[in-house]
């Protein structure tokens, strides 16, 4: 459905993704985990198209000069040359990391925001849906978004992107400094999503750990590069890599 073939992006002469190779299937979720600077938010920016916005933002300003090279594919139609809005128009939505909410908006306000690319019918069926998904908004849906917890923050990002319509919807750290008990609310919320909705879902984390019970594949980026890839299962059997890359250890 959305795949990157040799995928590459410099940052004047700092190589942010090295001939990356990458594909979500329809109705699954793909797992990208790496270290901090790997490559996993450039990533996510440059599938979205989001990067094509900083890069002209940044030529506009004469600040750093941004190179993309590669191949964005979806649906079998080669993509690159489509603007953000464009992609989102076709199904590619972005939820970032860090929320990126609308602090002084309530969150019914923020989710409504997300709508706009959806009818009428559409929206009143996905914002039942995402209150289902996350009661707590449902509850909080007069509250502005700066008063909301993380953990509320980041239920709120992720409804306002199902709110576009999504046919791949891209998660860019959604655990980001959230408890325990929250991750786990997120992931089990992820995995219904797609089971429910059939969304494919692209999910980056720094830690593989909380994500790994529901990813059907995963990529390992250092650096830059696409290091290791497998099934869940091919991965979680070696134990070099559940030690270095999932934090288990062989007892």
């Amino acid at each position: 459905m959305l795949e990157a073939k040799g995928l590459m992006v410099f940052y004047e002469n700092m190589l942010a993704l090295n001939n990356v190779d990458i594909a979500c299937a329809d109705g699954q979720i793909v797992g990208v985990f790496g270290a901090n600077s790997a490559g996993k938010s450039t990533l996510m920016y440059t599938m979205s198209g989001i990067m094509k916005d900083i890069q002209k933002k940044e030529a506009m300003a004469g600040g750093e000069r941004i190179t993309i090279v590669g191949e964005v594919r979806f649906e079998g139609e080669e993509i690159s040359r489509l603007k953000p809005n464009q992609r989102a128009k076709r199904g590619i939505v972005l939820c970032p990391e860090r929320r990126r909410i609308f602090n002084e908006s309530t969150v019914l306000e923020n989710l409504r925001i997300g709508g706009y690319l959806a009818t009428s019918a559409q929206a009143k069926r996905t914002l039942e849906y995402v209150f289902s998904v996350f009661p707590a908004l449902e509850r909080l849906q007069k509250r502005i978004g700066g008063f909301l917890s993380g953990g509320e923050q980041q239920m709120l990002a992720i409804g306002r992107a199902l709110m576009a319509q999504p046919k791949v919807l891209l998660l860019d750290e959604p655990l980001m400094g959230l408890s325990p008990l929250m991750q786990a609310t997120l992931v089990r919320a992820t995995r219904e999503i797609r089971d429910e909705k059939k969304i494919s879902i692209i999910v980056t984390e720094q830690y593989a750990r909380p994500v790994m019970p529901i990813v059907d594949y995963a990529f390992i980026l250092e650096n830059g590069s696409a290091v290791l890839e497998g099934t869940r299962e091919h991965l979680m059997d070696n134990p070099d890599i559940r030690s270095a890359y999932f934090g288990v250890e062989e007892s």
